[in-house]
This record gives C-alpha cells, structure tokens and sequence, in this order.
C-alpha cells in the first residue's frame, strides 16, 4: 500500500460523485498511479466511486452534512462502510449558540447541523466549480 500526501490539492477544486471522468483526471493528474484508493472531502457529500481504476472516497461531514441531519464518515479497508452517527441535534446546537463567539451562531447551527439543505441542493450549488 502507498502513503500519498494530498498537500497537492487545492481547496478550490470540487469534485462531485456525478462529476465528468475528465474533471477527475484532471484532478488526479498528479497522485502516483500506485495510489488506488483517494479519499476527499470539502462537498459534505459522502460517496464512493470508482474512477479508472481507482477508489474515491468521500467521507461527508460530522459538522455540516447533506441530506439529514448526523455525523457523516467512512470507515475503510478492507472496502469502504460509509456511516452515519446520530448525535443529540438539539443539545449541539445549544452548546454552541452558547459557547460561539461566531456571529449568528444559533442561526448557523439551526441551519447546518440540522442539516437544513437537501442532498439534491448540493450538486447545484457546487456543480458549477466542477467544470459542467
């Protein structure tokens, strides 16, 4: 098995479980053809998928997940389990319009980690940084 850095990623970059086999071999162009197995993040979406021959992984989001509400991860190897955890929603978003110093953060946390946005919403939103 091969250690790869992802130092080389930029956070700009989106990719999508639906995104273009082109899109992502641009985005792959520079991981060692001996990695098989790319795991990502930045969309809040989990997938996993395959492209030309290698494994991509998308653990979700333990803060701010898509399509409901829970802390969204992937336990790997052998294979992929993507996950789902439930936590205690209310008391989440209590402590941290309690402890934050973020503005709006009753707000921020009854939008986000209640999940407020469908898993539909997302590749809208982020469809148009992945080159379609």
């Amino acid at each position: 098995m091969s250690n790869w850095a992802a130092g080389r990623f930029r956070d700009d970059q989106v990719a999508l479980v639906d995104s273009r086999l082109a899109h992502w071999a641009g985005i792959l162009a520079d991981v060692p053809v001996e990695v098989r197995t790319v795991v990502c993040g930045h969309t809040h979406m989990p997938f996993a998928r395959l492209v030309d021959r290698r494994l991509v992984v998308n653990a979700g989001s333990v803060g701010m997940p898509y399509g409901g509400p829970g802390a969204d991860w992937a336990l790997l190897g052998p294979g992929v389990q993507l996950r789902r955890t439930a936590f205690d929603v209310d008391a989440a978003c209590a402590r941290v319009a309690a402890e934050s110093g973020f503005p709006d953060a009753a707000g921020w946390a009854d939008e986000y980690l209640r999940s407020r946005h469908s898993d539909a919403e997302a590749p809208a939103v982020f469809g148009l940084r992945d080159g379609r």
